[in-house]
């Protein structure tokens, strides 16, 4: 009985474990590569794009290193990204992005990010 209470607890503790450490984040290509299938990329726009945010990705990843209060300097930095983004892309797609972001917004607002 006791081997079974052991195997019971140690399956909670890794599933509870591997459940806390979430999703990974996007690399840079799964980024842009959704965007160019939502948004339809031009190369040109493609290319921008990811030295967009590859730039993000380095200063986030030095910001993370040094410690201290990451979430009020990485707000900043996520919202020059997206204006960065913006400008490269046409009205439309800006548009369309926008509209993503404040749709992404609301749903981290209201539920944590789950998809409902």
């Amino acid at each position: 009985m006791k081997k079974i209470m052991m195997i019971c607890l140690f399956v909670l503790g890794i599933s509870a474990v591997s459940h806390a450490q979430g999703r990974p984040r996007m690399t840079t290509a799964d980024k842009v590569k959704a965007m160019k299938e939502t948004y339809k990329l031009t190369d040109d726009q493609v290319t921008k794009i990811t030295a967009i945010y590859d730039a993000q990705t380095k200063s986030m990843d030095s910001l993370r290193n040094a410690g201290g209060d990451m979430r009020t300097q990485m707000r900043p930095m996520m919202q020059a990204t997206n204006e960065k983004v913006k400008a490269v892309l046409t009205p439309e797609q800006a548009a369309a992005y926008q509209k993503e972001m404040d749709e992404r917004r609301a749903r981290m607002q209201n539920g944590g990010g789950q998809n409902k």
